[in-house]
Order: structure tokens, then C-alpha cells, then sequence
């Protein structure tokens, strides 16, 4: 006998068995995660996407097309993305620590460039378990990603050097549009 949960919104959806879930590394899931995210918010921002080959130490290029860019009709930034469940989701405070090797810190923290480059964090439950959900209207990925300009920053470290990053930068369709719409002014992310 199936049991019936409430569904968030007032419906009951039948209770499921655990999934049989594959056998992917949970860093190449949280990579693949990462990914689907990055999709969803550029197909929002009306963004095109490309995948440099090889990638570099940069994984995406972001265009966004508009009359309104001063600069150009299209603008293009750079964008590493990583992931992470040492840092736990809704984090406290105005910023959280995450460590970076020192030579992707040195590409990211370049200056001048004529592409400006953002690193682009994202944060999940230690589970895969906990990193969607689903209901009838719509589909929630679990937890968040949150971007930063390392233009200027310096390698303090031997190997790696930590770099802060902003809680108040939700990488979102909204913050995308924003990060473009400065770029297409001559500006910085």
C-alpha cells in the first residue's frame, strides 16, 4: 500500500521508494549539477553559451545580444564554475571562504583583460539526494550559486589562496543580466 504525502501547494503525491541512483563520482554529479544551473539561468538571461576546447581553466563563454551595449552588440564573458559541499548551504554573514588552486586564481585575477572572467560557486547538500525537487509547477535545484569578479586579487598562499566570496551575489537570470548590461557599458562584472 502506497502511503500519500502532502505535496507543497496542497496536492498528495504518492509516496516513492529510495531511486536506484548510478555510479558517477558525487564530484562529476556536482559538476554535471553545476552545469544544469548555469543552463537554466543563461536560457533565462537570454545568454548563448560555449564550451572552449580544450577549456584552459575557463569553462563557459556567456554572449549577450543587445542594441542597448554600448561597446558592441554582443558581449561575451568568462566564466569557471565550481562546486562545493564544504561550505554549507545558506551560508551566514556577508561572504564565505573558498580556497582555489593558485594557478586557476592567477587566470581568474588577471588584469587587464579584453573578456572580463567570473567565478561562479555553488553550493550543495552533501547528499545528491537533497539537490532537486520536484513538483507539478516546477523543478528547484538545490541550493545556490553565487558569482564573483577575482580581477586584481593577489595569490597570498603557497599552493592555494582563499578568496571570499559575496553572499549578496546570487548568480541568477537577473545578476547575469546586470553583470552583462556593465560589461556592455565599458565597465567591469
Amino acid at each position: 500500500m502506497a502511503l500519500a504525502q502532502p505535496e507543497p501547494g496542497g496536492g498528495l503525491l504518492p509516496e516513492r521508494a529510495a531511486p536506484l541512483r548510478g555510479g558517477l563520482a558525487t564530484t562529476t554529479s556536482m559538476e554535471t549539477l553545476q552545469i544544469g544551473y548555469l543552463h537554466a539561468v543563461a536560457a533565462a538571461a537570454g545568454c548563448s553559451l560555449a564550451q572552449p576546447f580544450p577549456d584552459n581553466g575557463i569553462d563557459w563563454h556567456l554572449s549577450h545580444s543587445s542594441r542597448s551595449h554600448a561597446i558592441d552588440d554582443e558581449v561575451t564573458i568568462k566564466v569557471q564554475l565550481k562546486c562545493t559541499y564544504q561550505v554549507a548551504p545558506h551560508p551566514r554573514g556577508p561572504s564565505f571562504a573558498f580556497t582555489l588552486e593558485n594557478d586557476h586564481l592567477a587566470k581568474l585575477a588577471r588584469t587587464p583583460v579584453s573578456v572580463h572572467k567570473i567565478l561562479v560557486v555553488m553550493l550543495v547538500p552533501r547528499t545528491p539526494e537533497e539537490w532537486l525537487r520536484a513538483s507539478h509547477d516546477r523543478l528547484e535545484l538545490r541550493h545556490c550559486c553565487y558569482w564573483t569578479n577575482l580581477a586584481g586579487h593577489p595569490v597570498t598562499g603557497r599552493y592555494k589562496t582563499t578568496v571570499r566570496v559575496p553572499t549578496a551575489r546570487i548568480f541568477d537570470d537577473r545578476a547575469l543580466c546586470e553583470i552583462m548590461a556593465r560589461v556592455g557599458a565599458g565597465g567591469r562584472p
